[in-house]
């Protein structure tokens, strides 16, 4: 089994994988250097890490891609979301954008709901407009 770091980060028992990402991934940091996606990948179990860490994968390697893994946020011009099915019915959801070159996680949490909550779109819209800056 990978460790928690290599999920997240892409690789494979710590070997980065040899195919060329296409949108390589980067964790948004807040002002105090934290790092907000990570920390809710790492608190989340080992499968569903797997779960999430394969799809931001998937999107890093195939973009641009589209539905069922990835799709534009209505409303929220440059937000986009990666779709991950957890088992027990439970739904993830990471909202990212496209920045200088890169993918960057905005912010993660499991969608309790059929819409997504109008806080977490605000949270990840205000985390992008600082990367603008």
């Amino acid at each position: 089994m990978p460790c928690k770091e290599c999920i997240i980060s892409g690789t494979i028992d710590g070997v980065t994988d040899a195919r060329t990402k296409r949108l390589p991934v980067r964790f948004f940091e807040n002002e105090r250097g934290g790092a907000p996606v990570r920390d809710w990948l790492l608190s989340l179990s080992s499968e569903d890490r797997r779960i999430v860490g394969a799809d931001i994968l998937t999107a890093e390697m195939g973009w641009p891609i589209g539905m069922p893994l990835c799709r534009p946020i209505s409303g929220r011009k440059g937000l986009w979301e990666i779709r991950s099915s957890l088992p027990g019915g439970r739904i993830a959801r990471v909202l990212f954008c496209v920045h200088d070159g890169h993918m960057a996680l905005l912010h993660g949490f499991e969608k309790k709901s059929q819409k997504t909550p109008e806080r977490e779109l605000e949270l990840a819209v205000k985390r992008m407009k600082g990367l603008m800056r």
